[in-house]
């Protein structure tokens, strides 16, 4: 059975403002999901309506099945417990998640007590062994969040994360303000623990080449909608969208001097949710727009094996974003 499967999701704020516009996504236990874009383009918006954590007042429309149940109608107290034996989440900034006056070691153990209804000796001595677990030693289990390193309270969180033996993890930007030496060792550590444990992984970053070593697949989002989907290892490369193609240029490749020197991104931003264009949210800022951009929005379609993207170039047996289905060269003009 398909652990995770996400159908139309649809999330919508108090201010009208539409954060996540028919997502669908699925992931299978052992599978890691990378999703990818800019600030504003919905990523953390949908890893906190996988949980229900959104504020009140906010509209959610679709299905969010976990092992078949949907979450979205689910009592109160159900949904509390799948959040930590389910389903747990690793928000970015560590230091603004743990609580400044608790030790860590308490703070592991609180989800343990809670749900496993075990002895306070034996969530501790549990909080002890997940330290253990995540290249921490015990003892750091008395130490308060300021008085560790960034990449250790980053292990504590992944360790509060797997408190309660969950099946999915969601790390959005689990690796933001660490030094690369550091975000290194924490990638290694996560792949490690869902090949180790069978987890399904949804991971949240702007940063395509750290999805791409670490994730089976990729979505890219863009305006509250995935707009390409594919191999991790596949679409940085060789992106189908024009937006996941500005993505990946604007990140400069080692020994290669062009993108080093120049690397190339796109002016402007991402729409605000409260105003999008009409027709396709990209072509306002996209380099191959057609006049039929500006009026019709466009679904995922096939793009290759394995690949999906919503983009009116193409076509199920082209792969080319820069030019019409009957070949034409949209950013020269040339035929």
């Amino acid at each position: 059975m398909t652990l995770l499967e996400v159908r139309d999701l649809k999330v919508t704020y108090a201010t009208g403002a539409a954060a996540v516009r028919g997502v669908d996504l699925s992931l299978e236990a052992g599978q890691k999901l990378g999703i990818a874009g800019e600030s504003g383009c919905g990523k953390s918006t949908l890893a906190l309506a996988l949980l229900r954590l959104l504020p009140a007042g906010t509209r959610i429309g679709g299905e969010i099945l976990l092992d078949g149940e949907d979450i979205l109608t689910m009592r109160w107290g159900r949904v509390r417990a799948v959040r930590w034996a389910g389903a747990s989440i690793v928000f970015q900034g560590a230091m603004h998640s743990l609580n400044a006056v608790h030790r860590v070691g308490d703070q592991i153990a609180e989800p343990i007590l809670l749900h496993r209804q075990a002895t306070t000796a034996a969530a501790r001595r549990r909080a002890g062994e997940l330290l253990e677990h995540v290249g921490l030693p015990s003892a750091r289990a008395s130490a308060y969040p300021h008085e560790l390193s960034g990449g250790q309270r980053q292990r504590v969180m992944i360790a509060m994360a797997l408190a309660c033996d969950p099946r999915l993890i969601i790390a959005d930007e689990p690796t933001t303000a660490l030094d690369v030496m550091i975000q290194a060792q924490i990638l290694r550590l996560i792949q490690q623990l869902v090949t180790e444990q069978d987890l399904g992984l949804i991971m949240i970053s702007h940063d395509l080449a750290v999805l791409a070593d670490t994730c089976d697949r990729l979505a890219v989002m863009y305006a509250g909608r995935v707009v390409e989907e594919g191999p991790a290892r596949e679409v940085p490369g060789g992106a189908r969208h024009p937006y996941a193609e500005a993505l990946s240029a604007a990140f400069p490749r080692i020994g290669d001097p062009a993108s080093r020197f120049a690397p190339r991104g796109l002016p402007g931003d991402p729409p605000d949710p409260a105003a999008l264009p009409s027709g396709c949210a990209f072509h306002p800022r996209c380099p191959v727009a057609l006049e039929s951009c500006a009026v019709q929005d466009q679904e995922l379609r096939e793009a290759g094996p394995g690949r999906r993207a919503a983009c009116v170039h193409v076509a199920a047996d082209t792969a080319v974003p820069g030019q019409t289905p009957e070949g034409e060269d949209m950013r020269s003009g040339a035929p």
